[in-house]
């Protein structure tokens, strides 16, 4: 454990998990994907998160991932475990698509050698049980996290959350797309909107997630994308969305190219019928709305992306 041991030298930063459960947060709101109630401090509050983006994860803030094709199979296996294991355990969508932002933002700032596979698998699981003890009430031990041919001792995943917590600079509580969906619905389609919208919404940003990095594309942009392109089956004309975004005020023209870009994204991917696994949208999930986001998110510093390397004894 020699490379880690370098990062980690203070012992009573470990988390230290009873074989009952690890201790809980606030409590959830009631499960309802279909209630969107807004009042009148939303803007207010929209604005507030927005501003927290422009100021700890702009696209200067990120190096992007290096876009080889090991990384690139070992970034979706990754996902699809994260998913699949939220789903096991009944978390929300929120906590899963939370943990893939921690794995992303991980992975613009550490390398990991080509072929590891077990560094990755090793990663997911301290993502996830990162996620989990930051948004769910009932947090699995470290013992009960399915790792399929991999076998981890609760100290080495102990010592990986820390290791992706330096990484992060303790910086977890982040905005994601889910905050925002029920503002842009009601922004761009009022009362009239079509039925299903939240959960086609949902589709596109799930399915999107699998296709980019969480760290270059804001999730204001990716919720407005997602929301615009559930709306209405046939594809929508730039002045269309643009005249939709124009209620918007403290948008300006380079969000809403952002926007643009990343409905075509969307479009682009709806027309090669990718296949969201069933899990990743199930009635094991809760829903992502009780998940509140009152908490400053934080930047990930610039600087040289170091690489990250696991000794075979530590698997």
């Amino acid at each position: 454990m020699g490379e880690f041991g370098s990062y980690f030298s203070c012992s009573s930063l470990l988390c230290h998990e009873v074989e009952e459960e690890a201790c809980c947060f606030e409590t959830e709101a009631e499960d309802d994907d279909e209630s969107l109630y807004l009042n009148d401090k939303d803007d207010e509050y929209i604005e507030s998160l927005i501003q927290r983006e422009t100021s700890t994860t702009s696209s200067s803030d990120y190096p992007i991932m290096v876009r080889d094709n090991w990384l690139q199979c070992a970034r979706l296996n990754a996902i699809e475990w994260i998913f699949n294991t939220g789903a096991l355990f009944g978390f929300q969508i929120h906590t899963a698509y939370l943990s893939v932002i921690y794995l992303d933002r991980f992975l613009s700032k550490k390398s990991i050698d080509d072929g590891k596979l077990w560094a990755i698998r090793l990663l997911s699981v301290a993502c996830l049980s990162i996620a989990a003890k930051m948004e769910e009430c009932r947090v699995p031990v470290l013992s009960e996290f399915p790792t399929q041919d991999y076998q981890f001792e609760n100290k080495t995943i102990q010592r990986m959350e820390l290791l992706v917590l330096s990484t992060l600079e303790w910086k977890v509580s982040c905005v994601t797309p889910f905050a925002y969906l029920s503002y842009f619905i009601h922004k761009f389609d009022g009362e009239s909107r079509p039925k299903g919208l939240v959960s086609k919404a949902l589709q596109h940003i799930l399915v999107l997630v699998r296709e980019i990095s969480t760290v270059e594309h804001r999730p204001s942009v990716i919720a407005a994308a997602a929301v615009l392109a559930a709306s209405c089956d046939e594809r929508l004309t730039r002045k269309t969305m643009e005249l939709k975004m124009d209620f918007i005020s403290y948008w300006g023209s380079l969000e809403t190219e952002h926007v643009l870009s990343c409905y075509n994204m969307m479009q682009e991917i709806e027309m090669r019928k990718p296949k969201t696994p069933k899990s990743v949208i199930s009635s094991n999930y809760s829903s992502p709305y009780h998940a509140t986001e009152n908490s400053s998110a934080g930047s990930i510093g610039g600087g040289t992306k170091r690489k990250l390397t696991f000794k075979d004894s530590d698997q």
